[in-house]
């Protein structure tokens, strides 16, 4: 398929500058693949959709505050750091966004905190933003960790249009956010409160997990109109064997399997068996969904509604039917559903 196919006006007022009140009460558009049917609910009435030992895989992968802010030796100049991954931690060196970039180059040091107790140097360009840091810290890796978040921020993405909040720190997380190491949360799954989740346990419904450290490289824009050239960048992801063994289990049952968000998508369809069951994981996965695709794992998915042109809205497209997913998206800008990290939800289901 080519990009353009994937183009939509997005009126910037339906991009949520901010969550739902509740977690579990934005709304919710459902689509049924069988019949081409789309109701209007809220989140909370997801568990209406699943039986007694359906399964719901979420991503549990917890945001670090990835946006630091220095300055520049000699000039002083105000230079944002974009933490994107942790390179090696003995000698402590990361791959970064920086901006502005032009002020940036290999021998620079940027100096973090008012006490400037923070130092990193930069030892190599990477991209046109992209740089490698070593940072000089006297003090053991925890102590080097704990500054890091310290001075750090809740990374939320620039198209919110708005500074960093108290609210946010929690917010951006879901609550099963356990293993650190994402720059963006997997937003789906911010939808579910606690107290959902024990409805759903109540009803017998399993919750299993994965993780996938999401990286930038899954809101990379799309720069190629054939959409068999764009590759993804690497993001790494994991997948344990008591997860397997309650996915397999559900699909040997033919009970319904719920993919929470497209990072969890794309790392259970990294990890397929040859006959069509899922396996451990504990790898880097490049793998990129857009139409046509058959699915391997999952049969039903929650997503959010995503940006124009968006490697999220292509996946959604692959599930959901590409026909399909434009009619709802156009149903969703007449009916003034949320768009993007903080808006509404999407359950696509047979």
């Amino acid at each position: 398929m080519k990009l353009s196919q994937f183009g939509y006006k997005l009126p910037k007022e339906l991009i949520a500058q901010y969550p739902a009140e509740n977690r579990d009460e934005s709304r919710l558009m459902v689509l049924h693949r069988s019949t081409g049917e789309i109701e209007h609910k809220m989140f909370k009435d997801v568990i209406d959709y699943f039986n007694e030992d359906d399964v719901f895989v979420t991503n549990n992968t917890r945001v670090f505050p990835a946006r630091l802010y220095g300055n520049k030796e000699k000039t002083g100049a105000r230079i944002e750091v974009f933490l994107l991954r942790e390179l090696n931690p003995t000698t402590k060196l990361w791959d970064v966004l920086v901006d502005p970039a032009r002020k940036i180059r290999i021998g620079n040091k940027l100096y973090f905190g008012d006490d400037e107790s923070l130092v990193a140097e930069v030892i190599d360009n990477t991209t046109s933003r992209g740089r490698t840091l070593r940072f000089l810290f006297d003090g053991s890796y925890e102590e080097f960790r704990e500054k890091l978040t310290e001075l750090g921020e809740t990374p939320l993405p620039r198209e919110l249009g708005r500074e960093v909040e108290a609210e946010d720190e929690e917010r951006f997380q879901t609550i099963f956010a356990s293993e650190e190491g994402a720059v963006a949360a997997p937003v789906a799954g911010l939808h579910f409160s606690r107290h959902l989740l024990k409805r759903l346990e109540i009803k017998g419904i399993h919750m299993a997990h994965i993780t996938m450290h999401i990286g930038l490289g899954t809101f990379a824009p799309v720069e190629v109109e054939d959409l068999s050239k764009h590759k993804m960048d690497s993001e790494q992801a994991m997948i344990t064997q008591q997860t397997v063994d309650m996915v397999n289990n559900a699909i040997n049952h033919k009970r319904n399997v719920c993919a929470v968000g497209t990072t969890t998508m794309r790392t259970l369809e990294s990890a397929v068996s040859s006959d069509g069951r899922l396996n451990t994981y504990d790898s880097w996965t490049n793998k990129f969904i857009f139409p046509p695709y058959d699915f391997s794992i999952a049969n039903a998915m929650i997503t959010n509604f995503h940006p124009p042109k968006s490697t999220l809205m292509m996946q959604a497209a692959a599930f959901a039917g590409y026909d399909f997913l434009n009619k709802a998206y156009k149903e969703a800008i007449k009916e003034g559903y949320r768009f993007s990290t903080y808006g509404d939800a999407m359950l696509i289901i047979d």
